[in-house]
C-alpha cells in the first residue's frame, strides 16, 4: 500500500518509516503537522494515511481535524488514527462519520508491532480496527443505555471485538467458543439493537456507534 505519516515526533515518524518500508509498502511523505498531512495526501493520493491526533501547532486536535477533511474530500482514501491517550470525544467523531476503512489505535499498541501492522491491513482492506482500550472506555459512556444494558454478558464481549474490527472467527477463537455460537450472538445483539435490517452501512460497527452519541 501507498502510505502517509503525520507524525510531530521525528524519532517515531523515522521508525514507522522504516518498518513500512520493510514490509513492502510505500512510503511517498511523512509529515509532522495536518496541514502538511492535507497538502501530501492532495499530491500523492494515497492508499491509507497514518496520523497522530495531537500535532502543532496547539497540539490538541489538528490532527483529527486533518483525518477528517480527509475522509470528506477523498473519501476512498483510509484513515488510522494513532493518540498517546483514548480521546473520546475525537474517537466518538471519527467513528460517527463513515467507519469503512478507520482505524483508533493508541500508541502503546504501536509498540505491538504485529498489532500495528495487523490494524494497517485490516483499515487498508476496508474494515475497522479500533484499539480494545479505547472501546471498553467508549461503552462504559453507555452502560445506562437501556438497548445496551438488554445485552447479555456473553453479547458485550462479542460487541466489544465486533467493534475492534474482528471477524466471527476471530472472536470465537478468542472467546475460546464456536463460530456458530458467535454468529447466534451477533443475531442477537443485532436484534436487540435495532439494527437487523440496516442496509448500506457496517451492522458490525454502527453496533457500537449507534449508542456513543450521547
Amino acid at each position: 500500500m501507498r502510505v502517509i505519516l503525520a507524525e510531530d515526533s521525528t524519532l517515531l515518524r523515522e521508525g514507522l518509516v522504516r518498518l513500512l518500508l520493510e514490509e513492502g509498502h510505500e512510503v511517498p511523505a511523512a509529515v509532522g503537522d495536518g496541514q502538511a498531512l492535507v497538502t501530501a495526501v492532495a499530491e500523492h493520493r494515497p492508499d491509507i494515511v497514518v496520523v497522530d491526533v495531537r500535532m502543532p501547532p496547539t497540539h490538541t486536535d489538528e490532527g483529527l481535524r486533518a483525518a477528517l477533511e480527509i475522509r470528506r474530500r477523498w473519501p476512498a482514501i483510509k484513515v488510522l488514527v494513532l493518540s498517546q491517550y483514548v480521546e473520546k470525544r475525537y474517537a466518538t467523531e471519527l467513528m460517527s462519520s463513515d467507519v469503512e476503512g478507520v482505524g483508533y489505535l493508541l500508541k502503546d499498541r504501536v509498540g505491538q508491532v504485529g498489532d500495528f501492522l495487523d490494524a494497517l491491513d485490516r483499515v487498508g482492506a476496508g474494515g475497522a480496527a479500533f484499539d480494545p482500550e479505547v472501546v471498553r472506555q467508549l461503552l462504559a459512556r453507555t452502560t445506562q443505555v437501556d438497548p445496551l444494558a438488554r445485552l447479555t454478558a456473553r453479547e458485550r464481549e462479542v460487541l466489544e471485538r465486533m467493534a475492534q474490527g474482528l471477524t466471527n472467527a476471530s472472536i470465537a477463537q478468542s472467546l475460546h467458543v464456536s463460530q456458530s455460537a458467535v454468529e447466534k450472538h451477533v443475531n442477537s445483539l443485532f436484534d436487540k439493537l435495532g439494527l437487523s435490517h440496516t442496509t448500506g452501512y457496517s451492522r458490525r460497527v454502527l453496533a457500537v456507534l449507534h449508542f456513543l452519541e450521547s
